[in-house]
């Protein structure tokens, strides 16, 4: 019986998995930092990104659909987090909202990530960086596997606009866009109910 050494097999896969797209998410993380005029590792040190980084992994299976007018893969939302990396099978079928028009995201390089803005990270920056709403459709030939991994603070932080951001900047006021609110009440108030686009990010609208 050769399933024991599997599982423990996979856990190594996922555990390396997990450390390898942490690293990614927090290089990314730093080159956003710096695009919005702060120092690069600001918004790792806001959240203490170093004492703990949420991650939750989701593979989501879409089976062919005979009458795919009729049918949705998964329903317009944004994501709860910082940032997501999605990767998928070969088979197209996310979509992303683009000035009100839905719009085909297709030819993605074979095992490449395709990255999300997340809510936390709209709310950090004060809407410098606008959460992505998608959703994901279905087809009638083929099967579509997606595996996306969500990266946010620990739970217990508590995301705000950063101070940093605010204030007088080019004759203008900048006031915070957004409420603080600790991670974990946001992700229970997502997870609580039906996705249903930002609904999240409007509870938390100063």
């Amino acid at each position: 019986n050769h399933t024991p050494n599997f599982k423990r097999s996979s856990s190594q896969v996922l555990e390396e998995y997990s450390k390898r797209t942490r690293e990614v998410a927090r290089e990314l993380l730093r080159g956003i930092s710096e695009s919005i005029g702060l120092e690069p590792d600001h918004i790792a040190k806001k959240l203490d990104l170093e004492q703990g980084m949420f991650q939750l992994l989701a593979a989501n299976f879409y089976p062919p659909c005979p009458q795919p007018e009729l049918a949705m893969g998964m329903a317009p939302h944004s994501d709860h987090c910082l940032l997501t990396l999605l990767t998928q099978n070969g088979i197209d079928g996310l979509q992303v909202q683009h000035h009100g028009n839905w719009v085909d995201v297709t030819n993605l390089s074979p095992n490449s990530f395709l990255v999300n803005v997340g809510d936390q990270l709209e709310i950090l920056s004060n809407g410098k960086y606008k959460s992505v709403l998608h959703r994901a459709m279905v087809n009638r030939e083929a099967t579509r596997i997606s595996i996306a991994m969500a990266h946010g603070p620990s739970l217990d932080s508590e995301v705000a606009p950063s101070p940093e951001l605010l204030g007088e900047e080019e004759g203008t006021t900048q006031l915070p866009a957004y409420k603080g609110m600790k991670y974990r009440d946001y992700l229970l108030l997502q997870q609580s109910k039906q996705l249903d686009g930002k609904s999240g990010l409007d509870v938390v609208r100063a």
